[in-house]
């Protein structure tokens, strides 16, 4: 979930909260972990845990000890310890998760390689940092430039600077062992800082980049996996996809991690199914598995020699195919089993939502002056030209009818001018 500051504000621009990556509630970063005990008081007589879980650029965390004891919570930026120098990070989780996250990953505390938190960033260190950091881009063109003139079959993918801006750690991928003396040399020259070379698998580069699935989302990689499995072409297989590697790669061209997802539902709907291998043995012949559905639990066997006539069978029927077969009991034909289900497969399309024509709320199309004109100007010539048309009844009757008005004159008396009113 991300903050309140990142709505949209007037005519629809992105608002945003303007903190790049940073933002104190921690929901626009990447591989964010919600604090569930962080409403729950701790026992009395029990201390807090004293380890915290540090952000830095692109989801990379470590831990640190929090030795001097400071009041720290979910994102204040601090300066921790490095091999040489201080860097500077976010913190992302303190209190008791942070020692069941320790755990999860195997991280042991207190021993020789932890390192500590010195102090809470100064508004010097964030300048010295924010200025680093603008430099990653342009370093980059210039660094990729580079290898590009040493003829190196490698690609540098990120750049990350040290919080005290002392030292850049290039990260690049690479299919095979690239020397890379001569390309440090002239970084050093070129950047004047301390260079470190730091090799990463593709899967790693797509987690620190980021981007957008074949499904639409964010990848899983760069929003909440943080292991990776290996991921088999036997799991395509097994959920009956397509071996095309245009759709089963991801933007890291590898498989998909999506694959393993549903991997243990399908082995467990698997256990049902006998193997696709072993054939059903009848009087009438030798039948082959041609294609199963494991949603439905059907499989479709062929006889040999008849591979256009497939016969639809349950799980249940072909095991218990099986079973007679491995008891030397004889089966008449696959025809016995198939013949439960024939069912009627016709479909009735009904209106359900009451779309009798897609014209329905247009409205009624008005005739005009002229077309009643030119309706006019046909019957004419079709009855004569200058002819007068000929009336119809409807026309001869009313012509007929009595008009009360008259007959009502008619029944007075006339006046007489000569006599006086």
């Amino acid at each position: 979930m991300a903050c309140g500051n990142c709505g949209t504000g007037t005519d629809g621009q992105p608002r945003g909260c303007k903190n790049n990556g940073t933002c104190g509630t921690d929901g626009c970063n990447k591989l964010t972990v919600f604090d569930w005990l962080s409403n729950m008081s701790i026992p009395e007589g029990q201390e807090v845990f004293n380890y915290v879980e540090v952000r830095f650029k692109n989801g990379r965390k470590d831990y640190y000890k929090n030795t001097e004891k400071l009041t720290l919570s979910i994102g204040d930026i601090v300066a921790t310890q490095a091999t040489s120098g201080h860097d500077i990070g976010m913190i992302t989780l303190t209190g008791e998760l942070v020692r069941v996250q320790m755990k999860r990953k195997k991280i042991k505390a207190d021993t020789e390689e932890t390192l500590k938190i010195y102090r809470k960033a100064t508004q010097k260190d964030i300048d010295i940092w924010t200025k680093a950091r603008e430099k990653e881009e342009p370093m980059k063109v210039k660094a990729r430039q580079i290898a590009i003139r040493l003829d190196l079959q490698m690609k540098i993918s990120d750049i990350e600077f040290q919080g005290d801006a002392s030292k850049a750690t290039f990260y690049y991928t690479a299919e095979d062992r690239v020397d890379f003396r001569q390309l440090i040399k002239e970084f050093a020259q070129e950047f004047r800082t301390r260079i470190e070379m730091r090799q990463i698998g593709l899967r790693q580069e797509a987690s620190r980049l980021g981007g957008i699935g074949s499904c639409g989302r964010e990848l899983c990689c760069s929003t909440w996996l943080t292991d990776f499995r290996s991921v088999t072409t036997s799991a395509a297989r097994y959920q009956q996809l397509s071996l095309n590697p245009q759709k089963l790669a991801g933007q890291c061209g590898k498989l998909k991690c999506c694959l393993n997802y549903e991997l243990d539902a399908y082995m467990d709907a698997l256990k049902e199914f006998p193997k696709t291998e072993v054939k059903l043995h009848t009087e009438k012949g030798t039948a082959v598995c041609q294609k199963i559905d494991i949603f439905k639990g059907h499989l479709w066997y062929a006889y040999e020699g008849e591979w256009m006539n497939w016969h639809k069978l349950t799980t249940t029927h072909a095991n218990e195919i099986i079973a007679a077969n491995k008891a030397n009991e004889p089966v008449a034909s696959l025809e016995e089993f198939a013949s439960e289900l024939i069912a009627d497969t016709k479909i009735d399309f009904g209106n359900v939502v009451g779309q009798d024509s897609l014209t329905r709320f247009d409205a009624p199309k008005k005739t005009t002056n002229k077309k009643r004109r030119n309706k006019r100007s046909r019957a004419k010539k079709q009855n004569g030209g200058d002819k007068k048309p000929i009336q119809s009844n409807t026309s001869k009757e009313t012509s007929k009818r009595p008009n009360k008005k008259n007959n009502r004159n008619r029944n007075r008396p006339k006046k007489n001018p000569n006599t006086n009113a």
